[in-house]
């Protein structure tokens, strides 16, 4: 997990117990670290979704970087990495495709 999914996962959790409850058991999951291409790569996919009139956060940018220079797949439920797929080569997991049970 890279840092700012972390942090994404525990904002707006106002619950201290909950919050803490949570931030334990992400604990699990050790930070991977991040390089600085990782952030150049990061900016020249914003600007290529940009160009093609795809907006999108800078984290979410960051998080496509590391997963295609490292081949992850992206878990999410968030619907904007679809428009940034039509642009950059992702390993999409949707909800649908999740098997937890």
């Amino acid at each position: 997990m890279i840092g700012v999914i972390r942090q994404e996962i525990l904002c707006g959790i106002s619950d201290e117990n909950r919050f803490e409850k949570l931030r334990s058991a992400l604990e699990a999951f050790s930070d991977f670290e991040l390089m600085e291409e990782d952030y150049i790569t990061a900016a020249k996919y914003y600007n290529k979704c940009r160009s093609h009139g795809i907006q999108g956060s800078m984290t979410d940018f960051l998080i496509c970087s590391v997963a295609a220079h490292h081949n992850f797949s992206i878990f999410t439920l968030d619907n904007d990495f679809d428009y940034y797929k039509e642009y950059i080569d992702l390993d999409l997991v949707k909800e649908s495709d999740w098997n937890i049970g």
